[in-house]
């Protein structure tokens, strides 16, 4: 059998790690993309070698906030099968305190450079019999968020975008969708104080907070075949938080 390949983006990243490990497991050898955080990919490098040997493992790194990401992407990609971008950063600040850099980072890392690369590599996903792509977006690209709102004016336009390219790619046989975590507890949310945790914790119809491995689940199951009859959709991982 032929390895099937995926590229994850943000494989340093909790999430993307938790991802990583998963596809890993259901059998993918993956592209695994960083930008700066080189210890982090390099730990996760070692460990799926060691785990998986008969898979191939291989880093890229690219700032996808440098357009130059794009091209340095694509040309170190060769088979692929599936892409996941679960890169990006968060910005908590009234759109006042809001720099025009602030709002342009956030949308060519969430928007603009991914929108580029998916069209430098959907003629390698067309070529498989089947393909997906995931984006992680956002509770908040669904529903908004007070000082959040550059961010997710971003993860909107994402979840917009995932709607327009399935239909776009659908006859090519390539399946796109996101996941939409709510509260997930990673570093990204360190800077809510224990207080406003608490507060948030309340309005979770689940009673807990979600995790990496919730969002990995929800990712190896949309890259999968079982997942075959669903595209352009945005699924909604947070414990009943937003219906």
């Amino acid at each position: 059998m032929s390895k099937k390949f995926a590229l994850v983006l943000g494989a340093s990243g909790e999430i993307g790690h938790a991802i990583c490990l998963n596809l890993a497991e259901a059998g993918w050898s993956i592209y695994l993309h960083y930008a700066n955080n080189k210890e982090n990919v390099e730990t996760l490098l070692t460990k799926l070698n060691e785990s998986y040997p008969k898979q191939e493992f291989i880093v890229v790194q690219a700032d996808m906030s440098n357009p130059e990401c794009i091209k340095k992407i694509a040309d170190s990609v060769f088979t692929l099968q599936s892409i996941v971008f679960a890169q990006g950063h968060s910005l908590y600040k009234a759109l006042e305190d809001t720099s025009l850099d602030d709002i342009r980072l956030l949308f060519q890392v969430h928007v603009e450079h991914p929108m580029a690369l998916l069209g430098k590599l959907n003629s390698k996903l067309r070529k498989q019999t089947s393909s997906s792509v995931l984006f992680v977006g956002s509770i908040w690209g669904d529903t908004g968020a007070s000082y959040e709102v550059a961010y997710s004016a971003a993860k909107g336009a994402q979840h917009a975008f995932v709607k327009a390219y399935a239909k776009e790619v659908a006859l090519q046989r390539i399946r796109v969708n996101a996941v939409a975590p709510g509260f997930i507890d990673t570093k990204m949310n360190a800077h809510i104080d224990e207080d406003a945790r608490q507060l948030i914790l309340e309005e979770i119809p689940t009673g807990f907070f979600g995790t990496t491995q919730d969002i990995a689940n929800a990712v190896e199951f949309l890259t999968s075949e079982k997942a075959s009859y669903i595209t352009g959709q945005i699924i909604r991982v947070n414990g009943g938080w937003y219906i």
